[in-house]
């Protein structure tokens, strides 16, 4: 058995998935083969989430089936979103929120005693879950504005119906279909940190509401899903200021600032997720007649760009421009992590359940460094 520390388990292989495949090194992102340009010109978000759970692009009749069968399961109980209001009441942050109340959810599970080795019906409950999501953040935001939440549309598909239930009014097609490709874009990502927590914890049989919990939990970190929110909040203090975008960065870099957006863990040249999501955001901006957030993250690639930061292998990635587009369709700041998280539960879901097929708990273990020998003294010695 090695000895070899491998901090953050950086370069650790801990099983086989044949469910999303990332190169770094040229910009590559496939989902059981297929190129995620191609899943977010071609396909749906509920195309994208039959293929990552049962392994193939759905026919037109299974994606029918399918996507009647999800929009079935929207609706949320009285009682979760009594929560839900308490909650905004309150002023709980969104990630907090979410993570409460899809716990909460399997109080009104109807499968809850089916055998944690039943994976058709682990699958099913992750269809509840996942339909259930878009309604409780839309619940919350509205309550956060004093107003009702808007009752799910069956017609409306999981994109459209999400921006429906979130402003009480039906998306135009560039809008819906911009988010619809934004959910296509972070549906999964390989073993990141969330979808690692939530495979943890499917590996001890726990039920599936324990895993996306987990990994509501996880995402919820500065360090891996904030950092769209982080983007906006840095182009909103650019707006702010009285300084055009490339002075501002160039002041904010010789202040020792970090500009997020830029550098990941696995690419090293541009996300090929981000370069889709400019394209919306230009169409977004186009459809508006606004390019300010275009004009200013456009400025800001381009000269560190020609400071030489992609050829230090810091390229734009997927927040860089999720922010904007976000923005551009009326999301609050705060809430773009919670959709994240509407769109990686579909992964969570699928590598539990491929976890499962051939488990093994998950327990690592770490390197002792403390004392061996220490002698016991009785309390009243001490």
């Amino acid at each position: 058995m090695s000895d070899e520390l491998k901090r953050g388990l950086e370069g650790v292989l801990v099983a086989e998935s044949d469910l999303s495949y990332v190169d770094g090194e040229v910009g590559k992102l496939v989902y059981r083969g297929y190129d995620i340009e191609d899943l977010a010109r071609g396909a749906s978000y509920e195309e994208v989430l039959y293929l990552l759970w049962h392994g193939s692009l759905p026919t037109r009749d299974e994606l029918d089936a399918f996507t009647a069968d999800l929009a079935a399961e929207r609706a949320v109980d009285d009682g979760v979103l009594d929560t839900v209001r308490t909650l905004a009441d309150a002023g709980e942050r969104p990630m907090a929120a979410l993570r409460t109340a899809v716990s909460m959810l399997s109080a009104y599970e109807p499968e809850e005693d089916a055998d944690p080795a039943d994976l058709d019906a682990t699958l099913r409950k992750g269809r509840r879950i996942t339909a259930k999501i878009p309604t409780i953040l839309a619940a919350f935001e509205r309550a956060r504005q004093g107003e009702d939440p808007v009752a799910p549309d069956p017609e409306l598909s999981h994109a459209a119906n999400f921006l429906y239930m979130l402003t009480g009014t039906e998306p135009d097609e560039v809008s819906a279909e911009t988010f619809d490709m934004a959910l296509t874009l972070h549906a999964d990502h390989g073993f990141n940190a969330s979808t690692f927590t939530a495979i943890v914890i499917g590996s001890t049989m726990a039920d599936v509401y324990s895993g996306v919990t987990g990994g509501i939990g996880a995402l919820s970190g500065p360090l891996h899903g904030g950092a769209n929110q982080d983007v906006m909040e840095v182009l909103q203090e650019v707006d702010s200021s009285d300084k055009d975008p490339v002075q501002w960065v160039k002041d904010a870099r010789e202040d020792g600032r970090r500009i997020p957006g830029f550098g990941h863990r696995v690419y090293k040249v541009k996300d090929p997720r981000a370069n889709i999501l400019e394209e919306k955001l230009r169409d977004l901006s186009e459809s508006s007649g606004d390019t300010k957030w275009l004009d200013y993250t456009t400025a800001i690639e381009e000269y560190l760009t020609d400071q030489g930061l992609l050829d230090k292998g810091i390229a734009p990635n997927v927040d860089f421009y999720s922010g904007s587009v976000y923005d551009s369709l009326g999301i609050p700041v705060d809430m773009y992590t919670p959709i994240f998280a509407m769109s990686r539960v579909g992964g969570w879901i699928a590598h539990v359940v491929q976890y499962q097929e051939d488990n093994r708990l998950i327990r690592p273990r770490a390197r002792y460094t403390g004392p061996t020998e220490s002698e016991f003294v009785p309390i009243d010695d001490r």
